[in-house]
């Protein structure tokens, strides 16, 4: 102990296995989360695409039906898109309005409502975006046709929802609230989901998945919340806030570290391909006499 406590006070290195155990600066999931997502090519601010395939420029209404905290909203404000967002939430709307408010003159519109039907005018938005949105829905087909009803001929739409692998696995892991309403009462087959958009009349143009980063997250989120004895309280949100707990910020750094190694990035496809956060579907609406045919 003597001998150490001399090393200490000369500066000298510490044994290699006191070094491992040293603490390592917090990652913050929702950083990692969002490289995670640009790796899979959402938020290209240099092409102006919010996913690949689903660009938005200054001539284009974007409708965000579900917005959050709003997201694609603001990508869609920073490439000079006029914006018309809603959502079942007043404070959700509010302070989306007061940041677009506070960052750009485009035109914009913020309602609240739970979109059965959508106080808008038949086609006004060229852009449709819902994510993660559908899976609290009831009846998702009525809701899908009112968007639909949004959109322009020739409107492109970005819709989102979880992928069957992850809510499945998290069944056995999260609150029993979690599946019901408010939360989610939908789960989506990915064979489901694709003919649900194309009886809707849309024509798909792109499907992805992505996001097997957040299906783990949650798993550690639930966790946390589980040894730390709280309970779910109302609705659940998608994006999970900071303060994050220590095991979803551990496996955020475990994540970063794997995405840095020679094949970490073919190891992360493999991964979103087998259970993904959520399955993503571009699709536009057909031009005035077109017919939708299956993709």
């Amino acid at each position: 102990m003597r001998a150490f406590l001399r090393r200490l006070r000369r500066g000298a290195p510490l044994p290699a296995p006191l070094l491992a155990d040293a603490p390592r600066p917090a990652v913050s999931p929702r950083d990692c989360g969002l490289r995670d997502a640009m790796l899979d090519g959402w938020f290209r601010s240099e092409t102006g695409e919010l996913l690949k395939g689903f660009a938005i420029s200054a001539e284009d209404t974007l409708l965000d039906v579900g917005c959050g905290e709003g997201v694609a909203t603001l990508f869609a404000m920073r490439q000079g898109a006029s914006v018309i967002f809603t959502d079942s939430e007043f404070d959700k709307v509010r302070e989306l309005a007061r940041q677009v408010a506070e960052q750009s003159d485009v035109p914009a519109l913020g309602l609240v409502s739970n979109s059965l039907p959508l106080p808008l005018a038949q086609g006004c938005a060229s852009k449709v975006v819902c994510m993660e949105v559908l899976e609290h829905i009831e009846q998702p087909e009525p809701f899908l046709a009112e968007l639909v009803r949004m959109g322009r001929p020739g409107a492109q739409y970005l819709i989102s929802v979880p992928d069957p692998v992850g809510e499945h696995l998290q069944k056995g892991i999260a609150p029993p609230g979690y599946y019901r309403a408010p939360n989610h009462v939908q789960i989506f087959s990915r064979e489901g989901f694709g003919q649900m958009i194309e009886a809707a009349g849309l024509v798909i143009e792109h499907r992805q998945a992505t996001g097997f980063f957040w299906v783990m997250g949650m798993i550690f989120f639930w966790a946390s919340e589980r040894a730390a004895g709280r309970e779910l309280p109302g609705a659940v949100r998608d994006r999970i806030q900071a303060p994050y707990p220590a095991l979803m910020e551990g496996w955020a750094r475990t994540w970063e570290e794997l995405l840095v190694q020679p094949d970490g990035l073919a190891i992360k496809q493999v991964l979103d391909g087998f259970m993904p956060k959520s399955q993503v579907i571009i699709a536009r609406k057909p031009l005035s006499g077109a017919v939708a045919e299956p993709s």
